[in-house]
């Protein structure tokens, strides 16, 4: 059972979109995988999205779309696309939480990055000693999460199960001892 982007080259183990069952409501999920300055061996996210959400859209009406990309123009571009086509478009990548939640056009809601959930006392949860030291040398490095606090950074999404149309998001950002 391995969530994997949608958009990646074929025979590569996993699923990209799925469908779960919540309460009664049937959610599909799609997870993408952006390509500017990231690997390039995947597919076209668009036209992925095109695709799997036309498959999703026979079984359910929400569909949130995990988007993991680097650029900020790609993640609100994919948005502003699916715009009305699905519930919420959630970017993810940075391991930094940003404040530009949104409803887009009251239809679907949107952040560029959710943030992360683990060590809040490194590099984008990572030891910072060994960051520091891969950047001066330039040589690999063994990562090992960072100690200390620990935050959580999630959004909250209040979407009509009728319409799949999100009708709030609400960030959440917490750092606990």
């Amino acid at each position: 059972k391995i969530v994997r982007p949608s958009n990646y080259p074929k025979g590569v183990p996993g699923k990209g979109r799925l469908i779960i069952e919540k309460n009664g409501v049937k959610i599909g999920i799609l997870n993408l995988i952006g390509r500017v300055y990231m690997d390039s061996f995947a597919e076209c996210p668009f036209q992925t999205a095109d695709r799997d959400i036309s498959i999703l859209r026979q079984h359910c009406k929400v569909i949130i779309v995990d988007f993991h990309a680097e650029a900020t123009s790609e993640k609100i571009a994919l948005a502003c696309y699916l715009t009305g086509r699905v519930s919420a478009v959630i970017g993810t990548h940075t391991h930094v939480q940003t404040s530009d939640e949104k409803i887009l056009d009251d239809k679907t809601a949107y952040i560029t990055d959710v943030g992360m959930t683990g060590p809040a006392d490194g590099v984008i949860g990572v030891n910072k000693m060994q960051i520091i030291q891969k950047f001066i040398t330039g040589l690999p490095v063994h990562f090992e999460p960072a100690k200390g606090k620990t935050c959580f950074n999630a959004v909250i999404i209040d979407i009509d199960e009728k319409t799949g149309h999100s009708r709030s998001i609400t960030r959440i950002s917490e750092i606990y001892n």
